[in-house]
């Protein structure tokens, strides 16, 4: 096993990424959580022995363990104003140094009321064609980092008042100029709460993440699933993040440590998808609910639908493989659930090359009108069935949402001595 781990999702996320992180950092010395995609629209829920649960979005869930420390890379998108919300909801559930055990890169871009409103109004505007946005501005924020990259607010602007006011100012008019009054705080509302996050917060550089990952191991939480990349997702329902270990293997790159890092994938026995979108599996039928994932009304229902093999062996190639996969929501397997191997009209999906989002929009359109081809009967083993069928082995799987309930196959995961409760797992950087 290499020295670290990365949690990568091999559907469209929901698949239990976060109460994975957590089994991992409570079953071995895991020195940080490194978040290396997306932003405050995660969800990964993490419930304890206890019955303390937590909706992690921005700390890394493994915050319950004590010393495990979330590092926010360059390639998230920080909200200020989610994570210090996050942060209370942390205290009030037992961790009360959250915070304190944070880091942030302060080249990533900063989410701000502005983009979140933008992100509200186009999606409203959509109307029916809704691409099942979570509301809070992600997307918007990567979209106009990318159309005013020496503009955009950052991080590490927060420290710096007179800079971040002009930024602010020059994306609060630029948005309103396009569409209009924003639901959205003066700036001079807004920056107390930028600034009081950069004299609460550690904004580091590059460097930081190059020695946490010589001091000890890291665990890379990943955001969302593959099936939503946004150049190998199905356009235009998509997120705008590189979902896949893409963003991992640069980063280990910087750090002089390329390729040192075991690769797991997520999926769920069930596969599942919030907002609309292909789903060629689902079934309304299927007697399931999940309580932690419940209808919003910016992503809509949140859908079942039985195993699509089809739709994971694609997102295991565009994620250019795995080492192991964690089968999470084994509990659900139950009679009525079976497993698709092919489509009607397709046996297999072929990842194209990156940004070609028009192939892209024409498999949505295809995988649309598919229909799904049912073996007679459930497997056997489900276990077994998903290693024949992705190639690839099932090294944890887990019949529920916490850490006992998580269950190692083989070697490549075995847990390692942890250090004493309420100690630091490794040596801080």
């Amino acid at each position: 096993m290499s020295r670290h781990v990365a949690v990568v999702d091999l559907g469209y996320g929901d698949a239990g990424k976060g109460t994975v992180v957590d089994w991992l950092c409570a079953t071995r010395p895991v020195h940080t959580v490194v978040r290396f995609n997306g932003g405050a629209q995660a969800a990964h829920n993490v419930v304890l022995r206890d019955g303390r649960h937590h909706t992690f979005a921005q700390f890394g869930a493994g915050t319950f363990r004590p010393g495990v420390r979330t590092h926010l890379s360059r390639h998230v998108v920080v909200d200020p104003l989610a994570l210090a919300a996050e942060a209370d909801h942390l205290a009030s559930v037992g961790v009360p140094d959250a915070l304190d055990r944070l880091t942030v890169d302060g080249e990533a871009l900063l989410a701000t009321p502005y983009h979140r409103a933008a992100n509200r109004a186009r999606e409203i505007a959509r109307g029916a064609d809704r691409h099942g946005s979570c509301g809070l501005g992600v997307g918007e924020t990567v979209a106009y980092g990318l159309a005013h990259p020496d503009e955009a607010p950052r991080v590490a602007d927060c420290a710096d008042p007179a800079l971040l006011r002009r930024r602010l100012t020059a994306l609060r008019d630029r948005l309103t100029a396009e569409l209009g009054p924003l639901d959205a705080p003066p700036v001079a509302d807004c920056l107390p709460a930028f600034t009081g996050f950069a004299g609460r917060v550690a904004i580091v550089d590059r460097s930081w993440l190059t020695g946490a990952l010589r001091a000890g191991t890291c665990v890379f939480e990943g955001a969302q699933g593959v099936l939503l990349d946004e150049w190998h997702g199905f356009h235009p329902y998509t997120t705008w993040s590189t979902t896949t270990f893409a963003n991992v293997d640069g980063l280990l790159a910087e750090a002089g440590q390329p390729g040192d890092v075991t690769r797991i994938g997520v999926l769920r026995v069930v596969t599942t998808r919030h907002g609309p979108g292909p789903l060629v599996t689902e079934d309304p039928a299927l007697p399931l609910a999940d309580p932690h994932n419940p209808t919003n009304p910016w992503q809509g229902r949140f859908r079942f639908g039985h195993f699509d093999a089809v739709a994971h062996r694609y997102a295991l190639a565009a994620a250019g493989g795995v080492d192991g996969l964690a089968l999470t929501h084994l509990d659900l397997a139950g009679p009525g659930l079976r497993l698709c191997r092919r489509y009607d009209s397709i046996d297999r999906l072929t990842p194209g090359p990156p940004g070609d989002l028009d192939r892209q929009a024409a498999l949505t359109a295809s995988l649309l009108r598919a229909r799904p081809v049912y073996d007679d009967a459930p497997p056997p083993d489900w276990t077994a069935a998903v290693r024949e069928e992705l190639g690839a082995p099932v090294v944890l799987t887990s019949l529920g949402p916490t850490a006992d309930d998580k269950t190692p196959h083989g070697p490549l995961l075995a847990p390692r001595p942890l250090a004493p409760a309420g100690t630091p797992a490794e040596a801080s950087v």
